[in-house]
């Protein structure tokens, strides 16, 4: 009886050291998953926050430099334009990353050591699902909060820039819009203007306005960016209604005040400068103006933009691990690495057209903001799915 019982002691120790060895092991194979996902999500990252930083930025301060802005705030401009760069890296680095990462194992058989050891795909997909999920949670968190104030201390900046350093405004031979109004600009050397000719246009009648030799210089007084002193101007302002009708001025001086709200947009806080609680208590304050005002209809829609913009764009990483996942189990047999980065980069382009495309509808078509947004999103998880279901049939 004590033989029995001493057996059966032994086989229960047994199956315990047996239980343990293969949580062990599996603890060690989704952190050796985790990390490897990691290390090309980071490696993917800085691959397109060098493409978005040099392509966004660096042209920036570029212009900035070239019309001698100060060297310090011209770095403080690039430190507040970061979050951006970002908020949109993280969520295409999620796809190249995972992609290469994922492919990478199915190439190189280590998928069949999870397969072997218990592991189905389902399984698998979690860590690399709650990976896409931790991504988006940082990014949104950047999104959300340091891209308002990064955007918030950049429009504050660029209005001390531009009150010392007018000139970084104005290219030579160049057609310039501000606000409503156009201007062909001729030599500019410093602050001083060869020649200036202005189109403006109001509800009754077009000017236009032709001056010789003008001086730009900063702000004089609350609300004006910049101030204009042109020389020998000539005024023509034409009646809409009966073009015959025109009149025509002659100075020898004439001063044009550049308002702020004219180069760098409202004065007021805009949707790109608040945060989700921020936006969301100004929208719906907005939406009950809207029952009384349907003029606020374009204005409203370009705000809900913006709304749904904080959310789509940071949580489309999940969105796209679920693809790469899919991908790269799917396709990822023989060169796994070079597929991923190929496909990934093709997967990147029409995502971000798709991007552009739906934010053009709504601001130039008023087509519904949240379709226009989370399509792409859509569209990537549609596949994701399909791709998923294959997977799993297989």
């Amino acid at each position: 009886m004590r033989f029995f019982t001493f057996v059966s002691s032994c086989i229960e120790t047994i199956q315990v050291k047996v239980f343990k060895k293969g949580t062990l092991k599996n603890h060690i194979l989704i952190k050796y998953l985790l990390k490897d996902l990691f290390l090309y999500f980071l490696v993917s990252f800085l691959f397109f926050f060098m493409i978005f930083f040099v392509n966004q930025i660096l042209l920036d301060v570029e212009k900035l430099l070239a019309k001698s802005a100060p060297f310090k705030d011209v770095m403080r401009i690039m430190v507040y334009s970061l979050p951006f760069i970002v908020a949109q890296s993280a969520p295409f680095a999620t796809l190249v990353g995972f992609l290469m990462s994922l492919g990478g194992m199915m190439s190189s058989n280590e998928i069949l050591i999870f397969r072997a050891s218990g592991f189905s795909f389902l399984r698998i997909l979690v860590p690399v699902a709650s990976l896409g999920l931790i991504i988006s949670i940082g990014s949104f968190f950047v999104n959300d909060y340091l891209l308002p104030l990064g955007h918030m201390k950049y429009n504050k900046l660029m209005r001390e820039i531009m009150n010392s350093t007018p000139s970084i405004e104005l290219e030579s031979n160049s057609v310039k819009k501000i606000d409503k109004s156009h201007v062909v600009i001729g030599d500019v050397d410093g602050s001083s203007v060869s020649d200036i000719i202005l189109f403006d246009s109001d509800k009754d009648s077009d000017r236009i306005i032709v001056a010789g030799d003008s001086k730009l210089t900063g702000a004089k007084q609350e609300g004006v960016l910049m101030q204009l002193d042109m020389n020998d101007a000539i005024v023509v302002s034409i009646d809409k209604e009966n073009r015959k009708n025109f009149d025509v001025m002659n100075s020898e001086k004439t001063i044009l005040n550049i308002f702020d709200t004219a180069v760098l947009g409202t004065s007021s806080r805009s949707a790109r400068e608040m945060t989700t609680y921020d936006l969301t208590k100004a929208l719906n304050e907005m939406k009950e103006e809207y029952k009384s005002d349907p003029s606020l209809k374009t204005r409203v829609n370009l705000w809900t933009m913006e709304f749904h913009k904080k959310f789509a764009l940071p949580f489309g990483s999940i969105f796209f691990a679920f693809l790469a996942f899919s991908i790269a189990f799917l396709f990822g047999k023989h060169n796994g690495q070079t597929l991923g980065l190929f496909l990934g980069l093709i997967i990147c382009v029409i995502y971000w057209a798709m991007q552009i495309m739906g934010q053009l509808f709504v601001q130039k078509v008023g087509a519904n903001a949240f379709w226009c947004i989370w399509v792409p999103n859509f569209v990537i998880g549609f596949f994701g799915i399909i791709f998923l279901i294959k997977l799993l049939k297989k």
